[in-house]
């Protein structure tokens, strides 16, 4: 099939890459020049496992091509995806200004029928939205469809989430639309994965209601690791024995520094904000946010309440993305962290494998030391605070740490260690929720 994916960001790029991964032609069209020029190039604009091998594969094939001409890239593809952002607005509702210039340019170019799928992630009745403005901007009436079909790609996993999903949400409104995404995914569902097909406003709904499911068990048990710091409780075993439950499941039960990037804060907003103008009870979602920021803000003081007064020390964070395999940061508690503290004038020692080049952008120059491996980070630091779960800290050399660190202090915001195991290597040692 002749697919265009509008908008050349993560989701995009990733729909693009596996698209043409199936053997459809995938025209991914983007207004910014020099992502398109970069992505031409063969430089990929985000760190994504796997991506980069696929991208590169599908454009030596001629199946993937990157370009800037929106009315080739309309009116050459019978499927066209809206993958662009839905940013916060000022009013924490998402705004919908990138969907909306979508929709008007398909209405001005298209000259047979589209397939509209929209893969954004947008308040209920967007889908209609698109539908008015695209005929709106028709100079000749001409028949379409508009679907939506959310995206669940966890950055990190996105490619095997796309190629291997728990489920493809579909909403649409006819069967001729349903034939076309049965064919579109017919790779995927030929190997057994489920395809549900719902009304175009259910499917909207799903999308916000998963992403502020998941967000409300990390809030949940985030509320119950300050219950176990207070009366000794352990909330390793209070998630185990919690998620052996059948009828919860032990997903998404690992207390910690709290959620970060670009879909789990917008969207617990975004949906409350449909709630309420709606007339609906938000409440659940507002104590959701409240408890994950105050989780954010966390590290920090469990720092002073072991070490005193920190001011003019040197402290090591390892761990700036807001999850692993990955070098995003948006919304990263790491950025709570850093800025507190910077706040009390503390030495910043920075380590993440991926997000150096984004955190550069962040922190003002100067102020915090960029280090290429833990060891450099921790060497003559008076603590240690980690913020982000990466793989190579599980199996880092603790003496080689522990002889390289000024002081012995650390804060492990992911529960990566064993507290058995710091107190024998020598640590004075705090996590998120669990028996010292």
């Amino acid at each position: 099939m002749k697919i265009t994916v509008i908008g050349s960001g993560y989701v995009g790029l990733v729909a693009g890459a596996c698209l043409a991964d199936f053997g459809n032609d995938v025209i991914c069209l983007d207004v910014d020049e020099d992502k398109i020029k970069m992505l031409n190039e063969g430089k990929i604009p985000i760190y994504e496992p796997g991506l980069r091998e696929i991208i590169e594969r599908n454009m030596r094939e001629n199946r993937l091509v990157f370009t800037t001409d929106k009315i080739k890239a309309i009116r050459e593809s019978k499927a066209i995806f809206i993958a662009v952002g839905t940013p916060e607005g000022e009013d924490h509702r998402a705004d919908l200004r990138f969907v909306k210039s979508v929709a008007k340019d398909i209405g001005n170019y298209m000259e047979d029928y589209k397939l509209i799928i929209n893969k954004s992630t947008v308040p209920v009745g967007t889908g209609d939205l698109v539908a008015n403005v695209v005929m709106e901007n028709q100079n000749n009436p001409v028949d379409f469809d508009v679907v939506s079909n959310p995206e669940f790609l966890r950055e990190g996993t996105a490619i095997k989430d796309f190629t291997n999903p728990d489920r493809i949400v579909v909403g649409c409104a006819n069967g001729g639309a349903r034939e076309l995404m049965e064919e579109l995914y017919s790779g995927i569902i030929r190997v057994g994965k489920p395809i549900m097909f719902t009304d175009v406003h259910s499917a909207e709904i799903i999308k916000y209601a998963s992403n502020a499911m998941l967000a409300t068990r990390i809030s949940f048990m985030n509320m119950i690791a300050q219950l176990c710091e207070k009366v000794g409780g352990d909330v390793k075993e209070v998630a185990k024995g919690i998620g052996l439950d059948s009828r919860i499941g032990p997903k998404f039960l690992q207390a910690g520094a709290g959620y970060g990037g670009s879909c789990f804060p917008k969207d617990v907003e975004a949906l409350k904000m449909v709630l309420d103008d709606k007339g609906c009870d938000s409440s659940i979602l507002s104590a959701v946010g409240k408890i994950n920021e105050n989780q954010k803000a966390s590290l920090v003081p469990k720092l002073v309440d072991i070490a005193g007064d920190i001011r003019g020390k040197s402290v090591a964070v390892w761990g700036l993305a807001f999850k692993p395999k990955t070098d995003d940061m948006r919304e990263a508690p790491s950025i709570v962290a850093v800025k507190q503290l910077f706040d009390m004038g503390v030495d910043v020692r920075a380590f993440d494998p991926e997000a150096k080049g984004v955190a550069k952008r962040i922190f003002e120059e100067g102020k915090i030391t960029f280090c290429d491996t833990p060891y450099d980070a921790v060497d003559g630091a008076d603590a240690l605070i980690i913020v982000t779960e990466w793989n190579e800290f599980r199996s880092i050399d603790l003496k080689k740490v522990k002889e390289l660190m000024r002081d012995n202090k650390i804060v492990d915001g992911r529960n990566v260690y064993a507290h058995a195991k710091m107190k024998e290597e020598g640590f004075d040692y705090v996590s998120v929720g669990r028996r010292g």
